[in-house]
């Protein structure tokens, strides 16, 4: 049975992206900072399928529980063979004349140093430079990078700009030692992201801005991303799929 590991698996993507690992024979460790009882309640409805899973507490952008994270994987499912960086935050809308340094402190360390450092560990893990059997690393970044935010988010937006350089450079890094390294990009997506904002409502707000006229499902950004973990995906690296309705 192959492992995977999705940070920030509580709720939202993360959570659609492990039950469809589950449903397809992985064992899921899902990470979560401070969502316990959302975290369990996952475990166990993967469970009831007779699929196998953890969870696991961890703040990825603090580097020693970064650390143990992964050697608690290592012990209690065995040898990674994917990655999920799905963590991320936004906090309220506001334009950057407002935005204070501890602000941005905050949403760089969860959005780039986390990835960055969960990265790493999967590949001293996975990489066959340190006797690993290969394995894939999925970033989870947004159309932000490309939109920019403006009025809104563009803290959020320069961070996952970093995850999408991350991803094309490591992906050259460590494409001769069986690693592939991939990301999605979602665009409006119905999670509870946007309440974080400020903004619950957001979904209704802009989804005629959309080409196709709606937000997306979380499962629609999961397909994506456990498309990319396939073998179906074998010859994919440093590639990105837009998951945006077009916009």
């Amino acid at each position: 049975m192959k492992t995977i590991l999705i940070t920030g698996a509580s709720r939202g993507i993360g959570a659609a992206a492990a039950r469809l690992a589950a449903g397809r024979g992985y064992a899921v460790c899902i990470n979560y900072r401070k969502n316990a009882p959302a975290a369990d309640l996952l475990v166990r409805e993967i469970e009831g399928k007779g699929g196998k899973a953890i969870a696991i507490q961890a703040d990825v952008a603090v580097e020693p529980e970064v650390v143990r994270l992964f050697e608690k994987v290592d012990t209690s499912l065995g040898p990674l063979s994917a990655l999920v960086n799905n963590a991320g935050i936004v906090e309220q809308q506001m334009r950057l004349d407002q935005m204070t340094a501890d602000r941005l402190q905050r949403i760089f360390n969860t959005n780039v140093t986390a990835s960055f450092l969960c990265s790493r560990e999967a590949v001293r893990r996975m990489s066959t430079r340190y006797g690993g059997k290969g394995g894939v690393i999925v970033n989870v970044s947004s159309m932000a990078a490309q939109l920019g935010a403006p009025g809104e988010y563009i803290d959020y937006a320069a961070t996952k700009a970093a995850v999408d350089a991350l991803t094309v450079g490591l992906a050259k890094e460590v494409a001769a030692e069986g690693i592939r390294v991939n990301a999605v990009r979602p665009g409006i997506i119905h999670t509870e992201i946007h309440a974080s904002g400020g903004e619950p409502n957001r979904v209704e707000r802009v989804k005629d801005s959309i080409p196709m006229k709606r937000g997306g499902l979380p499962q629609e950004v999961a397909n994506a991303i456990l498309w990319l973990v396939s073998d179906e995906a074998s010859y994919c690296a440093g590639a990105f799929i837009n998951v945006s309705g077009g916009r």
